[in-house]
């Protein structure tokens, strides 16, 4: 009986590099956010996966102390405009395209803008490139995020 433990608790913690692998193919997971003009951590955006889909939202901002820390998003549009910017989904309709996730949009809390949007992942997923862009993929910015998580 313990050799047959012994051989499940070898199993396992020789399984657990493989499992650290396959979720570093994924976005999902808490991210932390970096300003690009500063170089400053921003917020931590978790994304989730829903029916093949991945969405961020905001869930919590990294502020100064004298910055509110409740902020709605004044700028946005539509069911957005006034609304608390922590809980808010910034990321949707991304889908899985081989190595890339794309065909979603991103919302800019700070301008209230929309952007179509794509993403990957870089150094065995600890780095997520989110890039928003109008119209071609060409004209746009991207931020690197760092996986919290």
């Amino acid at each position: 009986m313990i050799k047959k433990i012994a051989l499940l608790f070898l199993l396992l913690v020789c399984a657990m590099p493989m499992l650290a692998i396959a979720d570093n193919a994924s976005p999902v997971g808490l991210w932390r956010t970096i300003d690009d003009d500063t170089g400053k951590a921003k917020s931590l955006v978790r994304i989730v996966e829903v029916n093949g889909e991945f969405r961020g939202t905001i869930e919590k901002l990294l502020r100064e102390a004298n910055e509110d820390q409740n902020p709605v998003c004044e700028k946005c549009t539509g069911d957005k405009k006034d609304k608390p910017v922590i809980g808010m989904t910034i990321i949707t309709g991304m889908k899985a395209d081989d190595k890339i996730f794309a065909g979603g949009s991103i919302l800019d809390p700070n301008n209230g803008k929309t952007y179509k949007s794509k993403m990957w992942l870089e150094d065995q997923g600890k780095k997520l490139h989110v890039r928003g862009f109008i119209g071609m993929a060409l004209l746009g910015r991207t931020q690197i995020w760092l996986r919290e998580q």
